[in-house]
């Protein structure tokens, strides 16, 4: 090849060999998993809540998902499995007391550990930054490192004092092979489940078909109980009818009593005191004299 512009190609340019697999980076998938919620990317702000799975969440955004299911979300395929807000727990995690946040390099002069994490265990101090394993009990929502409930064997939550299982134990952002035995848990959990509520819609059926039946077979008709009725009168009829009747010195002496009783009354009410007499205006005492009446000009209603 002389001086025609060409150019003699390279060996790595002739031989193509197989294309190279582009390697996620580890630190930024920590940190995407551990530090951001896992259906809408954002950062994970109190309150934090986990599925069955392990994976973190900011409450409201599953309260949105549920809400809408419809909308368009990009991962939506990650809270799949969640049917309801009791699908996932709450968690209560402790406080770093190194964590200062996005406060600590305002002016971009200081080198920032993205490594730093915002929680830590309550009982180790390992930061839950995704280098450590953690996990949360279903039963209360407390979150520790592994270690903690390796070293220190316990049924009681070392935070709260809840006694819980080993079957308790949700490992947060774990493995597949992890997630895959929780999925299991999981599913076996809500076809326990399952049947429970069968019986209580069996439990519904039996009381309507009891109520259907009941207004099938009513009760004794109208006709019955009036019959009762009058049966009930023609008895108490016959038992007055045969009761002897009272002597006429038994009678004379009643009338008497109601006489004197009615005379007693009357006279009661004839008979009136001075003081309730006083009370009105034509009694004596509320009359006035010459001097004490007005003339035409100083004329008043209360006039005599």
């Amino acid at each position: 090849m002389g001086c025609d512009g060409g150019t003699i190609p390279k060996r790595h340019e002739l031989v193509k060999g197989p294309k190279k697999v582009e390697k996620v980076d580890k630190n930024a998938a920590l940190v995407a998993r551990w530090y951001y919620c896992a259906l809408t990317q954002e950062k994970l702000n109190r309150p934090v809540v986990s599925c069955d799975l392990g994976r973190l969440y900011n409450k409201d955004a599953v309260i949105e998902y549920l809400l809408d299911k419809s909308a368009e979300r990009p991962n939506m395929e990650v809270a799949v499995h969640i049917r309801g807000i009791k699908d996932v727990k709450e968690l209560n995690l402790t406080d770093n007391p190194a964590w200062q946040g996005d406060r600590g390099n305002t002016k971009g002069d200081r080198y920032e550990d993205l490594h730093r994490a915002c929680y830590i265990c309550p009982v180790v101090g390992l930061e839950m930054n995704g280098r450590h394993k953690f996990c949360y009990l279903r039963t209360c929502g407390c979150v520790f490192s592994e270690r903690a409930l390796r070293e220190v064997k316990t049924e009681i939550c070392h935070k709260c004092g809840d006694p819980f299982q080993n079957s308790d134990i949700v490992i947060l952002n774990g493995s597949k092979e992890e997630v895959e035995e929780l999925r299991k848990g999981m599913e076996e959990r809500r076809a326990k489940e399952k049947p429970g509520k069968k019986s209580k819609k069996s439990k519904a059926a039996e009381t309507v078909s009891k109520s259907e039946a009941s207004k099938d077979n009513p009760g004794p008709s109208k006709t019955t109980k009036n019959e009762l009725k009058t049966a009930t009168v023609n008895k108490a009829e016959d038992s007055i009818a045969s009761a002897p009747e009272p002597s006429t010195s038994t009678a004379v002496s009643i009338k008497p009593v109601a006489a004197a009783g009615s005379k007693r009354l009357f006279s009661g009410s004839d008979e009136k005191s001075e003081a309730y007499k006083s009370l009105f205006t034509s009694h004596s005492s509320a009359k006035r004299t010459k001097d004490q009446t007005s003339n035409w000009v100083t004329h008043t209603p209360y006039h005599f």
